[in-house]
Formats: structure tokens, C-alpha cells, sequence
């Protein structure tokens, strides 16, 4: 790159003192652009707490910080690059207008499948920051159907980039080891989920599924490995555990990226069972890690795990969650080769190859 180029990453979600996991994948396109060289500067809601008020106080804290930004620095930006379309798109619009700066914005799944369903007003919004954006980036290809044929954004404005998997973090570790680090004893055959503990993660039905396999593998554990969102649905949660006395169900808080890696690696089956995913990056550093993948028919996942990638189960049903569960727990061959198809699917989805693809929409 002759010039170093000048990026501003604006997000709704970014790491910081309350949470090393929140937004990290925008986190980590930030370094591996500015391990290429890019100057990028952040300005990011970096606390995950909903609560009513402060959810108020944050967003008006990050717009104000944007709209210094704007004043002091904002002719000096090549690109403003914005994560989620709405709100995050509507403070991308001002570098767009006032000094014309290129802008991109990435959707990531919610801000279409949810936000944008919220209202008329949002809606309006939403159609507006997408047809402004220089460039629209997609985690998924049914995320890019939907803003083509629903928000009208022609095709050659359109790309499919997921945030990628870093593999120097993701990568296999020795099994026993692993497991002798968590805690985990060597009879148990334990299966895990990462990610928040919301009801759109499909976990009462991994509960309910994880009930059933229970009555005949009695060696199975479970580990849900992430943060609560609502307190009246961790309530929930724990009722189910206790009312079917599953004492080897175990909660863990979210935990850094490189001990997420020794979760994976120690798992005999990693669960995705969400409600909707634009992508399911988690899915792909599982595979990275060499644990087979059983995910619901939607989103991203339906691509990922496509022909014995991975195992795709009926999303919001149990049944089919505990069988697509039960199929990998109990034929080791077709095991080994979704193991081995996982790889390879985590190498296409290499980060470093992924970031030069943004580089690309950046500079053309």
C-alpha cells in the first residue's frame, strides 16, 4: 500500500472493561486490517448492559464521541466503515455528507432479521443507510438475498465477507490436555455451546434435546459457555436444569477467545441451535478447533454445514436437535469425516484471506 490508508471503524459493539467478548469479531477485522498496514481509529459502544437507562446514556455517549470525531478529524478518514446498519449507519451517513468518505457498511444478521422489523421508522432508515453505503458487506448469502430483493441494492454493490476465523487462535488442542485444563473428567463425553445465553440461541431446546440423549448415554455433560442477557430467562434456564435434575449441565461465564479454543478442542460435539445466525462465525472456529458441528437449518449455517460440513437440524425442535446430536455421538466414522470436512471449511474462511477482500472494496 504508497499511502497508508485511513480507516474509521464505528460499531455498537466492541470489546472493553465490562466485556473482553462483546463484538469481538469487529475487534479482530480492526487488527488484522491494521496488521496489513491501515490506520484505523474505533469509536464504539463498548458496554453490553440493556438496561433501559443505560442504554440511553451509551448510545448518547457514542454519538457524541462520533460527532467530535466528525468535527476534529473527520476530513482525514480514506473510508468509514460502520458494523450493523442501523443505528450504527446513521453516524456513517455524516462523514458521507460532509466530506464525502467513503462509506461501507457490514450487516451482521440482526440489524436485517431483527432491527429493521421493528418499525416503519427503522425500516425507512435501514432502505436509506443501505442506499447511501458506497458498499454493503454480508456475513451470509441469504442476509445478501434479502437486502437485493428486499431493500432493492443492486448485486454489483453487494458482497459476501464474513469477519473470518483467526486460526493462529483457533486450532486444535490435545484433547486430554484440554480436558485436564477445564476440569472435565476422562469418562465424560462432554458437549458444549459459546455463545450468549439468550432464548434465540436455542437453548431450552439443546436442554431438552441434551434430556432425552441423557437416558442412554449417561456419560454426556453439557457446558454452556457464555453471559446472560435477561435475568428472567436465566431463571428459566436454571429451572429447567433443576426440575430435571441435570447435574451435569454446567454454566460458565463467557471467557477470552484462546480459552474458547480449548472448550472446542476438548468437546466430542459442538451444538449451535440458534433461531437465526447472518453467519455462525462460532460454528466455523469450532471446526477450526477439529470438533464436529450439529446447527439449525437457518442463515449462514445452512452453507456452512451443507454437505457433511456439519450436521443441520430443524431450528426451534428438539427432536431433531437430540437426532442430529445422537447421529454424531454414536458413528464414529461419519464423525472423522466431518472433522475433516470442518477443516477445510475453516480454511476457506481463513481471516487473512477474508480481510484482503474488504482491503479490496476499501481501495476499488
Amino acid at each position: 500500500m504508497d499511502k497508508q490508508m485511513r480507516v474509521l471503524v464505528l460499531s455498537n459493539m466492541y470489546p472493553g472493561d465490562k466485556s473482553a467478548t462483546f463484538g469481538i469479531f469487529v475487534k479482530n477485522q480492526v487488527n488484522a486490517l491494521r496488521e496489513k498496514g491501515v490506520e484505523v481509529d474505533v469509536i464504539a459502544v463498548t458496554d453490553p448492559d440493556m438496561n433501559k437507562a443505560n442504554v440511553i446514556k451509551k448510545y448518547a455517549k457514542w454519538t457524541m464521541q462520533t460527532c467530535v470525531a466528525l468535527l476534529g478529524r473527520g476530513r482525514k478518514y480514506d473510508v468509514v466503515h460502520a458494523h450493523y446498519i442501523f443505528p450504527t449507519g446513521m453516524l456513517a451517513l455524516l462523514f458521507k455528507k460532509w466530506f464525502k468518505t467513503k462509506m461501507v457498511v457490514t450487516a451482521h444478521g440482526g440489524d436485517i432479521n431483527r432491527m429493521a422489523k421493528k418499525n416503519a421508522r427503522i425500516k425507512d432508515w435501514t432502505t436509506k443507510i443501505l442506499q447511501e453505503a458506497d458498499h454493503v458487506i454480508t456475513v451470509g448469502h441469504d442476509l445478501q438475498r434479502e437486502i437485493h430483493q428486499e431493500y432493492h441494492i443492486p448485486s454489483n454493490k453487494l458482497s459476501v465477507i464474513n469477519m473470518g476465523v483467526n486460526l493462529a487462535t483457533f486450532h486444535q488442542h490435545d484433547v486430554a490436555e484440554a480436558r485436564k485444563v477445564l476440569g472435565i473428567k476422562e469418562e465424560e463425553r462432554p458437549i458444549v455451546f459459546v455463545g450468549n445465553l439468550i432464548r434465540e440461541k436455542g437453548i431450552l431446546e439443546l436442554l431438552e434435546a441434551y434430556n432425552t440423549l441423557k437416558e442412554k448415554h449417561g456419560n454426556l455433560s453439557l457446558y454452556l459457555v457464555g453471559n446472560p442477557k435477561q435475568e428472567a430467562f436465566q431463571k428459566e434456564i436454571i429451572g429447567y436444569i433443576d426440575n430435571h435434575q441435570l447435574q451435569d449441565v454446567h454454566i460458565h461465564r463467557a471467557v477470552p477467545q484462546s480459552e474458547v479454543a480449548i472448550w472446542m478442542s476438548a468437546a466430542d460435539l459442538f451444538v449451535l441451535p440458534s433461531y437465526m445466525e447472518g453467519f455462525g462465525l462460532v460454528a466455523v472456529e469450532a471446526m477450526a478447533c477439529g470438533t464436529p458441528v450439529v446447527g439449525t437449518k437457518v442463515g449462514g449455517l445452512q452453507v456452512l454445514l451443507a454437505d457433511d460440513h456439519g450436521v443441520l437440524v430443524e431450528p426451534e425442535n428438539a427432536d431433531s436437535l437430540a437426532s442430529g446430536m445422537m447421529k454424531v455421538l454414536e458413528d464414529e466414522e461419519y464423525c472423522k469425516r466431518l472433522i475433516k470436512a470442518g477443516k477445510r471449511r475453516a480454511i476457506e474462511n481463513d481471516q487473512d484471506i477474508l480481510t484482503e477482500k474488504v482491503l479490496e472494496i476499501y481501495t476499488k
